[in-house]
């Protein structure tokens, strides 16, 4: 038990420090000394700090995954989705500037933007995680297809790529600025204009 405990607690540091600061600026040494862990348990445990990382992410994934998967049920209806969406990635953004003080965006986006070209683990990861949220927009694009809310020929996959590529750029935007604001007032908004849905639709924020 004392093992497992230990390895989760090198995870859990590297999920916390990688996303309020950056891959770059996180030294082994920092993720061991924050966790109380010995560098030799570390490499125990992981190759490398990329090795970490992927694991980190996966491990960051695997509990948003709950949220996203309440967000995007059957049970609600296609346009509700993308609204409880907005709605939850704002809401974890407010709990980031809570936990560090500052705008942390989409971890995803943020390791994936600064290793992919240096590190083809962590660029994979990202892009596996990228490709997982699309899935979600992808079934959703077409149960509004199904509703009429959406033309028949609606290209499902490249519309679920510019939702994926829309929402990052947001994300990152607001981690630049350090702010909110833009985010609160332009994602859904723009979300909405991506999926042709007339702003009549959108409920009163």
């Amino acid at each position: 038990m004392a093992v497992t405990k230990t390895r989760d607690r090198l995870v859990e540091i590297a999920i916390e420090m990688i996303w309020k600061n950056s891959y770059s600026s996180v030294s082994v040494d920092d993720i061991c000394r924050s966790a109380d862990v010995r560098k030799g348990s570390f490499y125990h445990y992981f190759k490398s700090k990329a090795e970490l990382a992927v694991v980190a992410m996966e491990q960051h994934y695997q509990k948003a995954q709950v949220d996203f998967d309440h967000v995007f049920s059957p049970t609600n209806a296609p346009l509700e989705r993308f609204e409880k969406y907005v709605e939850l990635a704002l809401n974890k953004q407010k709990q980031a500037i809570k936990n560090y003080g500052h705008v942390c965006g989409c971890p995803f986006a943020s390791i994936g933007s600064e290793m992919a070209s240096q590190d083809n683990l962590i660029r994979e990861k990202a892009d596996e995680v990228f490709r997982r949220h699309q899935r979600y927009y992808e079934s959703t694009l077409r149960d509004m297809v199904a509703e009429g809310l959406l033309p028949e020929d609606t290209d499902i996959i490249a519309r679920a790529g510019e939702i994926s590529s829309y929402v990052c750029g947001q994300m990152m935007m607001a981690r630049v600025q350090n702010s909110l604001e833009p985010l609160e007032r332009d994602l859904k908004i723009g979300l909405f204009r991506i999926l042709g849905i007339d702003s009549k639709h959108l409920n009163a924020s």
